[in-house]
């Protein structure tokens, strides 16, 4: 019998776990110089040149609703991949640690609805139960609405 293993990359933001699949995940990167862009929701941190590359960057702390914190040697950049409109494009995600990769079995992972009932969270797709940590995994590729993506790209 095999196991149906997921790989996920796990980070916190305050005292909470979360992890998105390492499929997404390109590179980790510590903070760099980040400009800011005007008229740019508020969660859009700005843009950064990764090797020639620009980048746009959002603190995952302020998309899901927490308060903002001050970056710290910890703070690092996971830049992910995510479909634009027909495009792959890269996003960095502002977090506050990167904690692991770690593999979870279908058995490990209940959907957020057994939980939480219905969620209007998209990006939320599965709550992982490792020891007693719980780990909320997302799903990138539907962090952005279309509207924040239209908005991402006029930029």
């Amino acid at each position: 019998m095999s196991l149906n293993l997921n790989k996920f990359l796990t980070f916190t933001l305050g005292d909470e776990y979360y992890g998105i699949p390492i499929l997404n995940v390109k590179e980790i990167i510590g903070l760099l110089t980040i400009t800011h862009v005007p008229s740019m929701p508020k969660f859009i941190k700005g843009i950064i040149n990764l090797r020639g590359k620009i980048i746009p960057v959002m603190d995952l702390r302020l998309k899901l609703g927490n308060e903002s914190k001050t970056y710290n040697n910890r703070t690092c950049i996971i830049v992910i991949e995510i479909d634009f409109s027909d495009k792959i494009r890269l996003i960095g995600l502002i977090v506050d640690a990167v904690s692991e990769v770690l593999e979870l079995n279908n058995n490990d992972i209940e959907l957020p609805q057994a939980c939480l009932g219905n969620t209007n969270e998209d990006y939320l797709t599965g709550i992982g139960k490792i020891k007693d940590k719980v780990i909320l995994i997302l799903d990138p590729t539907k962090m952005l609405s279309a509207k924040e993506k239209e908005s991402l790209q006029k930029s």
